[in-house]
């Protein structure tokens, strides 16, 4: 038996945990794609537990979803039976770890920061009128309800449940369960955001080098690295600053010079944006546009622009202080503005791209194109463990975080290959030029995921390249052809929605799930056994032509000389893998994978076959007639064979 290992050893695990262990002991980073069925999560854990505990170390395990996070503790409970460890999951501030802020609608509406601000006045309050639930902390014994905790390592909702239940505030009852943790799971914000991260670790009573950082789903950090370090600010926004600058009176941030005509000339700037640089959906703006045109339209020189965008940020200072005060959301849309102009204007040139973005809410965005300043926490803690099944090619993904002291390796799903069918059909496309030249295209994407659905009759998941393609098809009534009921991503909707959308699905027998590939539903979340046996990925997730990913391409391809490659075909490639792996979760588990378009050859090393029957292809599959080595090498015979016709 493997130390801190649960399970008897999956073929090939063994070799997983050791990697990972005795990159530890050598204090280096570890990136690892290990295909589905190696046990990623618990082979991680039982390699990290047992070194930080004989190194006083801690581990924290950063996932993107609560679901994630559901397992992590799922596993550690197990492992309680073989090594001593206590574990807790733990959630930023949200109307699900705040009962008082659940029971106001407006303050439901709080961002994590505004809700802390709020926290902590509500916290200082002596006389009863802060929080109740924070006030009963001080008379609580946290060593025994750690002991409980301890008994049942709970996931985040029902840790939040139990604490709401007893009086207590589920965020403060966290923090005081930290420093007894061994494993910490966290959302990547925990480590992410600087701020956070200070407050994170100070609960811990850490430093960087006092942890292990595990990285579930890690072919998503450094998008997700990008975007943390991006600002954004719409044109509707403006409305809300405006109103805002009146009811404070219109204040001046600058000798003649108030908020709403800030306002009117960021208007302007958005006006002069659309007309010089919008192209279809997104397009680049010089580095000084911003600010020569509000220079313009406001009549002012640079340093006094600038002491306009400080004095705004000061002022939505003032206005969130005295809402604090009033036991009011400390929200200032004149602050937001105010901090937008100043980050828009400080952001380095080298790796930040400045954008204006159509639609029906116009923004401009300094969007970040290098993770590297961001993944800092990655390469100061003691050691670091990056896990996906879809990472290749590492180097670039190593390279991308300058993980200097790092060992990477790929380790091949256990599960037996024939399990897993996989399928495409050449006579459909979701290519763009290609839908609008054959209008037809859709009509037999249409009927093909029509005959699949009704004509394989089991659990299927269809997954889309984006929510329009989605909402395209539902528009066309696709839902109305299909034979069972029919349950659906929607783009924003709550984990709690999710979930009961996903549990509905699979508890449901001939169900159809519509989903996007690349969102949710596609990464991360199981379906064990018959709750899916066929995916039906219609298209290839390409992402749209955009100023923004062109400029990606080029930063990329400066950085690791193949640009087209990073930012768009490995990416692809990543969400058809992601999708298909939701079919197979263990060794057991059959399913089948139909690609709707004649592109999926260039996945690389995708393996799908050509078939020009997929219902029946599929039905003779889960009948067991046939084996995907079967049919693959049926059909490159026939290839060959038409071929030789051919060419004589």
């Amino acid at each position: 038996m493997i130390e801190g290992l649960p399970y008897e050893p999956r073929p090939g695990q063994d070799r997983l945990i050791r990697f990972i262990t005795d990159s530890l002991e050598s204090g280096r980073h570890s990136v690892v794609e290990s295909g589905t069925g190696t046990g990623k999560t618990v082979s991680a854990l039982a390699a990290t537990v047992p070194f930080a505990k004989r190194n006083g170390k801690r581990v924290v395990f950063l996932t993107r979803t609560k679901s994630q996070q559901k397992q992590i503790m799922s596993e550690l409970r197990a492992m309680s039976s073989v090594i001593d460890v206590f574990g807790i999951a733990v959630q930023g501030r949200s109307v699900t770890t705040c009962p008082r802020m659940a029971s106001d609608p407006e303050l439901r509406t709080g961002s994590p920061e505004e809700m802390s601000r709020l926290c902590s006045h509500l916290k200082s309050k002596k006389d009863g009128t802060g929080c109740p639930y924070f006030d009963s902390m001080r008379d609580a014994d946290i060593d025994v309800i750690v002991d409980g905790l301890r008994d049942l390592m709970p996931d985040p909702e029902t840790f939040a449940s139990l604490c709401a239940k007893d009086g207590y505030c589920p965020y403060e009852m966290m923090k005081a369960a930290i420093p007894f943790a061994d494993v910490i799971s966290a959302p990547y914000t925990f480590m992410v955001m600087p701020n956070i991260r200070r407050h994170f670790l100070g609960w811990m009573n850490a430093t960087e080098q006092d942890i292990i950082i595990v990285v579930d789903e890690a072919h998503n950090l450094p998008d997700y690295l990008r975007d943390a370090f991006t600002s954004e600010y719409t044109v509707r926004a403006l409305s809300y600053a405006e109103a805002e600058a009146k009811r404070e009176g219109d204040p001046e941030v600058s000798a003649g010079i108030t908020v709403t005509d800030v306002v009117s000339a960021m208007r302007s700037c958005f006006v002069e944006a659309n007309m010089e640089y919008l192209r279809d959906t997104d397009g680049l703006i010089p580095y000084g546009f911003l600010q020569e045109s509000l220079m313009g339209s406001l009549h002012v020189p640079s340093p006094i622009l600038e002491a306009v965008f400080r004095n705004m940020s000061e002022l939505g200072e003032i206005i969130r202080e005295r809402l604090k005060s009033q036991h009011r959301l400390p929200r200032s849309h004149i602050g937001s503005l105010g901090d937008f102009l100043q980050f828009w204007t400080r952001c380095d040139d080298m790796s930040y791209v400045r954008l204006i973005n159509g639609g029906e809410n116009h923004s401009l965005e300094a969007y970040c194109m290098d993770p590297y300043e961001a993944a800092a926490p990655f390469r100061d803690c003691y050691a670091s463990v990056h896990m996906s099944g879809t990472l290749e090619p590492i180097p670039d993904y190593v390279m991308s975080l300058g993980l200097e002291r790092c060992n990477h390796a790929s380790f091949p799903s256990p599960f037996d290959p024939d399990n897993l069918l996989t399928l495409y059909v050449d006579d459909v496309t979701t290519r763009h030029n290609d839908l609008q030249l054959d209008p037809d295209n859709i009509d037999r994407i249409m009927d093909h995921i029509v005959d699949l659905v009704n004509g394989v009759g089991r659990n299927t998941a269809v997954f889309f390249p984006s929510y329009e393609m989605m909402n395209r098809f539902v528009v066309k009534g696709l839902q109305d052809r299909l034979e069972g009921d029919v349950y659906t991503e929607i783009r924003g909707m709550s984990q709690a929605e999710l979930m009961d959308t996903v549990d509905g699905f699979r508890s449901s027998t001939g169900g159809i799930l519509f989903a996007v590939t690349g969102g949710r539903i596609s990464e991360g979340l199981d379906f064990p056994s018959r709750d899916l046996e066929l995916a039906i990925i219609v298209g290839l997730p390409y992402p749209r032509p955009s100023a923004k990913k062109d400029a990606l391409i080029r930063y990329c391809q400066y950085r690791f000389d193949d640009g087209w490659n990073y930012v768009v075909r490995m990416p692809m490639a990543r969400k058809m893998r992601q999708a298909r792996g939701r079919l197979i979760r263990s060794e057991d588990d059959r399913g089948a994978a139909v690609v709707l378009d004649s592109r999926a050859l260039q996945i690389p090393g995708f393996g799908a076959i050509l078939s020009h029957d997929p219902v029946n292809d599929c039905n003779s599959f889960f009948d067991g007639l046939v084996t995907p080595t079967e049919l693959g090498i049926r059909r490159r015979i026939v290839a060959d064979n038409q071929i030789s016709d051919d060419h004589p």
